[in-house]
């Protein structure tokens, strides 16, 4: 069909936001709309359109981008200092979590590998988080730093965990912890090359000479990163995606103050990304689900409220932590609910799992139904808790309160919103 499949598939993603622009109150993230039009007009419904080469190779370069801009949103300043023991801890109870309930789903007869279905629980679609947290203006308080930190981490754990357990290229265990040590070893001599040669006058001079014109010369230069850390993760027997979502935090730690130094670089990063090919990642993705299996029986479908229970159980009771810290139970609720929205790590270790057998059709389709429903359901209840809770602390003049971590307010930046 030549271009046609890519023409409907970009015709879809265009359509998405001018579709949420007319209707303001549909509560639908883009991301889900973006799915659910590529499954109305995908194979499973009408067959419009299919995912053919061109639309295929587009969606695999799109999920490596959502991972390299979700690596561009950790702040390494969430994962260390005085609330890196907290955030740690709820990130073990996760884990626990996570193992507990992928072993009983599997002792029960429902999943077929227990490690891919907890590993996929584990993540936090922490490209939404941020745009909510901000539109409600709970990003600098200690409520939102505390859910941008776990996310961050969970975020982290899913994506190395699923590369590292199941990666088409696998071999032992302790191998594979040794490369992961050595991609992690390069990734650090790569921070450190990086702003040594940052601190030369004439090459900080000829990148602000030439980013804005023809040559683009930031966004060539993390097009570099991204593919090169991309095939370093795939010499070294782990999954591509790993390599881009490594490749986002190296360059928040190369250019850590890159939205205040040269804003345009971030916002052009997501006009490729959000605008371009993580759109056509999500609406393949919606082509190519299996929403036959999902109706199969009753049973598949009784499974998507479990695996959406199962997501607030491992995402957000550990959240209940963060009462320690001195949230209050609205503010612990709410970021209970975000920790547990999840979509983009488990569209991609389905994927992953179906490639390697390591998960049914069936089980597949349900758990990324609940991943959909998670987007919808969570935030729409969290963000009246988080409103609620901004209101009881905020004073007579309204003033909300402000995070500190006893030298002074911290801000966490912020990047465009990927998801909607």
């Amino acid at each position: 069909m030549g271009y046609d499949n890519l023409l409907i598939v970009l015709a879809i993603a265009a359509g998405v936001p001018l579709l949420l622009a007319t209707v303001p109150r549909l509560p639908l993230p883009g991301a889900v709309l973006e799915i659910l039009a590529g499954i109305i007009l995908g194979p499973a419904v009408l067959h419009v359109v299919e995912a053919d080469t061109a639309v295929d190779m587009l969606s695999v370069i799109g999920l490596g981008f959502l991972l390299f801009l979700a690596g561009l949103e950790i702040d390494i300043q969430q994962l260390r200092g005085p609330r890196a023991r907290l955030i740690g801890t709820g990130l073990l109870a996760s884990a626990a979590l996570a193992a507990a309930v992928g072993w009983l789903m599997h002792i029960a007869g429902l999943v077929e590998n227990p490690l891919l279905v907890g590993t996929a629980l584990m993540a936090t679609s922490l490209g939404l988080l941020v745009p909510i947290l901000k539109d409600s203006g709970a990003i600098d308080r200690l409520v939102g730093q505390l859910t941008i930190g776990g996310a961050s981490a969970g975020e982290v754990a899913a994506v190395v965990l699923l590369s590292l357990l199941f990666s088409e290229r696998s071999s032992g265990a302790g191998s594979k912890i040794l490369l992961l040590l050595a991609l992690a070893g390069i990734s650090v001599l790569i921070v450190a090359a990086s702003v040594r040669i940052g601190r030369w006058a004439w090459l900080t001079s000829a990148l602000s000479r030439l980013a804005d014109t023809s040559a683009q010369i930031r966004i060539r230069l993390a097009m570099l990163l991204v593919v090169g850390l991309s095939a370093m993760a795939l010499h070294l027997g782990f999954e591509a995606i790993l390599g881009a979502f490594v490749a986002g935090a190296v360059l928040r730690l190369v250019d850590p103050h890159a939205e205040r130094s040269h804003p345009r670089f971030h916002m052009k990063l997501a006009g490729l990304g959000y605008g371009f090919l993580v759109p056509v990642f999500f609406v393949t993705s919606g082509i190519q689900f299996n929403l036959g299996a999902l109706f199969e029986d009753a049973g598949t479908i009784l499974r998507v409220p479990m695996f959406l229970a199962a997501l607030l159980l491992v995402r957000g009771l550990p959240a209940l932590l963060y009462r320690a810290a001195g949230l209050s139970w609205p503010d612990v609720a709410a970021g209970a609910l975000l920790q547990a929205t999840s979509l983009p790590v488990i569209v991609a270790a389905v994927t992953i799992g179906l490639k390697l057998d390591a998960i049914r059709p069936e089980n597949a389709s349900a758990l990324v139904a609940a991943g959909l429903l998670s987007v919808v359901i969570f935030p729409l209840i969290a963000l009246p808790l988080l409103h609620r809770s901004r209101q009881q602390v905020a004073g007579p003049g309204g003033i909300r309160d402000c995070k500190t971590n006893g030298s002074g307010p911290q801000s966490v930046v912020a990047i465009s919103d990927g998801m909607s």
